[in-house]
């Protein structure tokens, strides 16, 4: 299967003294969902920022089926931690916003969203603002918006980190189920080494000073996955694979 994102031999520094990435590459294939998994201040963000257009590296490009797309915003879609849904606009015309940015009437924008929130688990919401969403559902509406933006490559910078652990895991599932219908190709950043493990067809470890891809690991499981699958040994023996990486090499 041919790459449908590439990152080749990305470097990046604030100056001299303050390197942040250092020959970084990584790919991503359709309908994949791939991880970058670190501890904080390893570049995560920063190679993100440069996948996504916003920052320009000292060295390397960024490809988009085969095409240089280096330091072009707006290629590739953004999902940021907080999910960013304006207070002020109901949820239906929130998810619109990147149709209406493109030039798309707004009655014709929200016909066209409309389609979508069953699929995404958020029918009824249309016209409730974000203040009356849970966390969870807020998260699925802010993804919905994502998808619209670009249904090629999306990049999620820890989507689940405020939702507690039982709502995490029930988004893990619906995640899972949504991306196998709308096959978006995924790249998303977390911390939470059971969560990369459930999530994930391949993750990097990025670590180190100035950070570095670690290791690749290939999570072989098939998808659907199984609801259990995070009791089983096999995620085990991946689990300890990369602790034992992140203790070897100081992730």
């Amino acid at each position: 299967m041919s790459e449908l994102l590439e990152v080749r031999d990305v470097s990046f520094s604030y100056n001299e003294s303050a390197v942040i990435l250092k020959d970084v590459s990584v790919t991503l294939r359709e309908g994949e969902i791939v991880c970058l998994l670190g501890v904080s201040g390893g570049g995560k963000t920063t190679l993100f920022n440069i996948i996504a257009g916003l920052v320009r590296p000292d060295k390397g490009s960024v490809l988009l089926n085969g095409e240089d797309i280096t330091g072009q915003p707006g290629r590739v879609s953004y999902m940021l931690q907080k999910d960013m849904l304006l207070p002020y606009r109901t949820v239906e015309d929130n998810v619109a916003l990147p149709l209406i940015i493109k030039g798309t009437k707004k009655k014709e924008a929200r016909r066209i969203v409309g389609g979508y929130f069953r699929q995404f688990g958020i029918d009824g919401s249309q016209k409730k603002y974000p203040a009356e969403l849970s966390g969870g559902m807020r998260q699925r509406a802010a993804l919905l918006r994502t998808y619209l933006f670009s249904a090629d490559v999306a990049l999620l910078d820890e989507p689940f980190s405020a939702l507690d652990a039982i709502t995490k895991a029930d988004m893990h599932r619906w995640y899972l189920d949504v991306m196998e219908n709308i096959r978006l190709s995924t790249i998303f950043i977390t911390h939470d080494i059971d969560e990369a493990v459930m999530l994930s067809d391949r993750i990097y470890l990025l670590g180190g000073r100035p950070g570095e891809i670690k290791d690749e690991i290939v999570i072989s499981e098939p998808k659907p996955r199984r609801a259990d699958f995070n009791l089983t040994d096999d995620f085990l023996v991946y689990k300890r694979r990369i602790i034992t990486q992140i203790q070897g090499n100081k992730i």
